[in-house]
Protein backbone atom coordinates (compact mmCIF):
# COMPACT_ATOMS: atom_id res chain seq x y z
CA UNK A 1 0.00 0.00 0.00
CA UNK A 2 1.25 3.44 -0.46
CA UNK A 3 1.95 5.50 2.63
CA UNK A 4 1.52 8.98 0.57
CA UNK A 5 -2.03 10.03 -0.48
CA UNK A 6 -2.37 9.50 -3.83
CA UNK A 7 -4.39 11.96 -6.02
CA UNK A 8 -6.94 9.64 -8.51
CA UNK A 9 -7.83 11.58 -11.74
CA UNK A 10 -11.33 11.17 -13.10
CA UNK A 11 -12.57 12.42 -16.70
CA UNK A 12 -15.41 13.77 -18.05
CA UNK A 13 -17.73 13.22 -21.13
CA UNK A 14 -15.71 12.95 -24.64
CA UNK A 15 -12.44 12.57 -22.86
CA UNK A 16 -10.42 9.79 -21.28
CA UNK A 17 -7.58 9.75 -18.60
CA UNK A 18 -5.29 11.02 -21.13
CA UNK A 19 -6.49 14.50 -21.04
CA UNK A 20 -4.62 14.68 -17.45
CA UNK A 21 -1.66 13.80 -19.16
CA UNK A 22 -0.11 17.49 -19.26
CA UNK A 23 -1.03 18.26 -15.52
CA UNK A 24 0.42 14.43 -14.34
CA UNK A 25 3.50 15.36 -16.39
CA UNK A 26 3.63 18.96 -14.25
CA UNK A 27 2.85 16.94 -10.66
CA UNK A 28 5.56 14.44 -11.73
CA UNK A 29 7.96 17.24 -12.08
CA UNK A 30 6.87 19.51 -9.38
CA UNK A 31 5.94 16.48 -6.57
CA UNK A 32 7.45 13.01 -8.08
CA UNK A 33 6.69 11.46 -4.54
CA UNK A 34 2.47 11.67 -4.90
CA UNK A 35 1.17 8.91 -6.77
CA UNK A 36 -1.43 9.78 -9.32
CA UNK A 37 -3.47 7.75 -11.03
CA UNK A 38 -5.83 8.78 -14.39
CA UNK A 39 -8.74 6.13 -14.41
CA UNK A 40 -10.44 5.43 -17.78
CA UNK A 41 -13.80 5.17 -17.20
CA UNK A 42 -15.70 1.92 -19.09
CA UNK A 43 -15.85 2.02 -23.09
CA UNK A 44 -12.16 4.35 -23.00
CA UNK A 45 -9.00 2.90 -24.05
CA UNK A 46 -8.37 -0.09 -22.28
CA UNK A 47 -10.79 0.04 -20.00
CA UNK A 48 -14.01 -2.44 -21.29
CA UNK A 49 -17.69 -1.41 -21.03
CA UNK A 50 -20.29 -1.20 -23.86
CA UNK A 51 -20.85 2.40 -23.96
CA UNK A 52 -24.28 2.05 -24.82
CA UNK A 53 -25.56 0.25 -21.98
CA UNK A 54 -23.23 1.99 -19.02
CA UNK A 55 -24.32 3.34 -15.91
CA UNK A 56 -22.88 5.13 -13.24
CA UNK A 57 -22.43 1.98 -11.07
CA UNK A 58 -20.63 0.46 -13.57
CA UNK A 59 -18.40 3.44 -14.11
CA UNK A 60 -18.24 3.62 -9.69
CA UNK A 61 -17.30 0.63 -10.04
CA UNK A 62 -14.73 0.44 -12.58
CA UNK A 63 -12.64 3.85 -10.48
CA UNK A 64 -12.87 1.82 -7.08
CA UNK A 65 -11.30 -1.12 -9.00
CA UNK A 66 -8.68 0.28 -10.53
CA UNK A 67 -7.86 2.86 -7.37
CA UNK A 68 -7.39 -1.31 -5.74
CA UNK A 69 -5.55 -2.60 -8.31
CA UNK A 70 -3.37 0.63 -7.83
CA UNK A 71 -2.90 -0.38 -4.27
CA UNK A 72 -4.18 3.04 -2.74
CA UNK A 73 -5.11 3.27 0.85
CA UNK A 74 -6.06 6.71 0.84
CA UNK A 75 -7.13 8.90 -1.64
CA UNK A 76 -8.08 12.51 -2.86
CA UNK A 77 -10.38 12.07 -5.67
CA UNK A 78 -10.51 14.59 -8.62
CA UNK A 79 -13.67 14.44 -10.95
CA UNK A 80 -13.67 17.09 -14.29
CA UNK A 81 -17.00 17.60 -15.76
CA UNK A 82 -19.35 14.66 -16.22
CA UNK A 83 -17.19 12.95 -13.56
CA UNK A 84 -19.85 14.67 -11.02
CA UNK A 85 -21.80 12.20 -11.50
CA UNK A 86 -19.05 9.23 -10.90
CA UNK A 87 -17.13 10.74 -7.43
CA UNK A 88 -19.89 11.01 -5.21
CA UNK A 89 -20.53 7.48 -6.04
CA UNK A 90 -16.65 6.50 -5.48
CA UNK A 91 -16.27 8.43 -2.39
CA UNK A 92 -19.53 6.41 -0.63
CA UNK A 93 -17.83 3.12 -2.10
CA UNK A 94 -14.61 3.66 -0.71
CA UNK A 95 -16.05 5.50 2.57
CA UNK A 96 -13.88 8.67 4.83
CA UNK A 97 -10.75 6.19 6.19
CA UNK A 98 -9.80 6.25 2.58
CA UNK A 99 -11.12 9.54 0.78
CA UNK A 100 -8.96 12.38 1.97
CA UNK A 101 -10.58 15.37 -0.08
CA UNK A 102 -13.47 15.30 -2.90
CA UNK A 103 -12.05 17.73 -5.68
CA UNK A 104 -14.74 18.83 -8.06
CA UNK A 105 -13.45 20.55 -11.03
CA UNK A 106 -16.33 22.39 -12.80
CA UNK A 107 -18.33 19.30 -12.43
CA UNK A 108 -21.72 18.68 -13.53
CA UNK A 109 -23.55 18.20 -10.51
CA UNK A 110 -27.46 17.82 -10.83
CA UNK A 111 -30.06 18.15 -7.96
CA UNK A 112 -30.69 14.27 -6.06
CA UNK A 113 -32.72 12.51 -7.98
CA UNK A 114 -32.49 14.19 -11.46
CA UNK A 115 -30.23 13.81 -14.33
CA UNK A 116 -27.49 15.32 -15.98
CA UNK A 117 -30.16 16.22 -18.59
CA UNK A 118 -31.96 17.68 -16.50
CA UNK A 119 -29.98 20.16 -16.12
CA UNK A 120 -29.95 21.13 -20.40
CA UNK A 121 -32.69 23.17 -21.94
CA UNK A 122 -33.79 22.54 -25.42
CA UNK A 123 -32.97 20.83 -28.37
CA UNK A 124 -30.20 19.41 -26.83
CA UNK A 125 -31.84 17.50 -23.83
CA UNK A 126 -34.59 16.56 -26.46
CA UNK A 127 -31.96 14.65 -28.52
CA UNK A 128 -30.26 13.60 -25.68
CA UNK A 129 -33.25 11.73 -24.24
CA UNK A 130 -33.82 9.71 -27.64
CA UNK A 131 -30.73 9.18 -28.30
CA UNK A 132 -30.34 7.11 -24.89
CA UNK A 133 -33.78 5.27 -25.66
CA UNK A 134 -32.09 3.75 -28.10
CA UNK A 135 -29.18 2.86 -26.33
CA UNK A 136 -26.86 4.54 -28.55
CA UNK A 137 -23.38 5.76 -28.32
CA UNK A 138 -22.56 9.52 -28.48
CA UNK A 139 -19.62 9.92 -31.12
CA UNK A 140 -16.87 12.17 -30.01
CA UNK A 141 -17.73 15.39 -30.47
CA UNK A 142 -17.18 17.72 -33.82
CA UNK A 143 -14.11 19.59 -34.03
CA UNK A 144 -15.43 22.90 -33.99
CA UNK A 145 -17.93 22.09 -31.05
CA UNK A 146 -15.25 20.50 -29.28
CA UNK A 147 -12.45 23.71 -29.48
CA UNK A 148 -15.53 26.03 -28.58
CA UNK A 149 -16.75 24.15 -25.47
CA UNK A 150 -13.09 23.32 -24.25
CA UNK A 151 -10.37 24.87 -25.60
CA UNK A 152 -10.56 28.63 -25.87
CA UNK A 153 -7.81 30.12 -25.01
CA UNK A 154 -5.52 27.60 -25.73
CA UNK A 155 -2.43 27.63 -27.58
CA UNK A 156 -2.60 26.16 -31.02
CA UNK A 157 -0.32 22.85 -29.69
CA UNK A 158 -3.11 22.58 -26.70
CA UNK A 159 -6.30 22.71 -29.05
CA UNK A 160 -3.84 20.17 -30.91
CA UNK A 161 -4.04 18.04 -28.19
CA UNK A 162 -7.21 18.11 -27.00
CA UNK A 163 -9.10 17.53 -30.43
CA UNK A 164 -6.95 14.51 -30.67
CA UNK A 165 -8.23 13.18 -27.48
CA UNK A 166 -11.94 12.82 -27.93
CA UNK A 167 -13.68 9.84 -27.52
CA UNK A 168 -17.22 8.50 -28.11
CA UNK A 169 -19.67 8.06 -24.87
CA UNK A 170 -22.19 7.03 -23.17
CA UNK A 171 -26.15 8.05 -23.93
CA UNK A 172 -27.26 6.37 -21.44
CA UNK A 173 -25.66 7.89 -17.79
CA UNK A 174 -26.76 11.68 -18.78
CA UNK A 175 -30.37 10.19 -18.52
CA UNK A 176 -29.79 8.09 -15.15
CA UNK A 177 -30.83 10.03 -12.23
CA UNK A 178 -28.25 10.47 -9.00
CA UNK A 179 -28.73 10.04 -5.53
CA UNK A 180 -26.20 11.14 -3.81
CA UNK A 181 -24.91 9.84 0.24
CA UNK A 182 -21.27 11.76 0.46
CA UNK A 183 -19.10 10.17 3.47
CA UNK A 184 -18.08 13.58 5.52
CA UNK A 185 -14.65 14.06 4.06
CA UNK A 186 -13.85 18.14 2.99
CA UNK A 187 -14.71 19.23 -0.52
CA UNK A 188 -12.71 21.92 -3.09
CA UNK A 189 -14.42 23.28 -5.98
CA UNK A 190 -11.99 24.56 -9.19
CA UNK A 191 -14.45 26.74 -10.16
CA UNK A 192 -13.23 27.73 -13.82
CA UNK A 193 -13.70 31.46 -14.87
CA UNK A 194 -13.57 31.35 -18.72
CA UNK A 195 -15.85 27.91 -18.67
CA UNK A 196 -17.86 27.64 -21.82
CA UNK A 197 -19.31 24.32 -21.40
CA UNK A 198 -19.82 24.69 -17.57
CA UNK A 199 -20.67 28.72 -17.03
CA UNK A 200 -19.37 30.22 -13.95
CA UNK A 201 -23.02 30.57 -12.62
CA UNK A 202 -23.87 27.17 -13.34
CA UNK A 203 -20.97 25.59 -11.65
CA UNK A 204 -22.58 27.85 -8.60
CA UNK A 205 -25.45 26.09 -9.07
CA UNK A 206 -23.79 22.63 -9.22
CA UNK A 207 -22.38 23.80 -5.67
CA UNK A 208 -25.78 24.64 -4.68
CA UNK A 209 -27.01 20.93 -5.75
CA UNK A 210 -23.91 19.33 -3.72
CA UNK A 211 -25.16 21.21 -0.51
CA UNK A 212 -22.05 23.72 -0.58
CA UNK A 213 -18.24 22.76 -0.46
CA UNK A 214 -15.45 23.68 2.50
CA UNK A 215 -13.70 26.00 -0.05
CA UNK A 216 -13.78 27.28 -3.93
CA UNK A 217 -10.44 28.24 -5.86
CA UNK A 218 -10.97 30.10 -8.92
CA UNK A 219 -8.66 29.20 -12.31
CA UNK A 220 -9.01 31.81 -14.95
CA UNK A 221 -8.94 29.42 -17.63
CA UNK A 222 -10.94 27.37 -20.23
CA UNK A 223 -13.34 24.16 -19.37
CA UNK A 224 -10.50 22.04 -19.78
CA UNK A 225 -7.58 22.98 -17.22
CA UNK A 226 -6.14 20.01 -17.11
CA UNK A 227 -4.82 20.96 -20.61
CA UNK A 228 -4.72 24.79 -20.53
CA UNK A 229 -2.84 25.34 -17.59
CA UNK A 230 -1.65 22.22 -15.85
CA UNK A 231 0.74 24.06 -14.01
CA UNK A 232 -1.67 25.95 -11.98
CA UNK A 233 -3.97 22.83 -11.54
CA UNK A 234 -0.97 20.76 -10.01
CA UNK A 235 -0.11 23.36 -7.50
CA UNK A 236 -3.69 23.64 -6.54
CA UNK A 237 -4.21 19.40 -6.22
CA UNK A 238 -0.80 19.53 -4.64
CA UNK A 239 -2.38 21.81 -1.84
CA UNK A 240 -4.30 18.35 -0.84
CA UNK A 241 -2.20 15.38 -1.28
Amino acid sequence: MASTTALVLIHGGSHAGDCWDPTIAELARIAPHVPVLAVDLPGRRTEPGDLGRLTIAECVASVIAQIDRAGFDRVVLVGHSMAGITLPGVAEGLGAQRVARLVFLSCSIPPDGKAIVDTISGALAFVARRRARKGGISKPMPPLIAKRAFCNGMTAEQVEFTLARQYPDSSTVIVEPVHRDLPPVPRTWILIEQDRALSPAKQRGFIENLGGVDDVVSLDTCHDAMISKPAELAEILLRYA
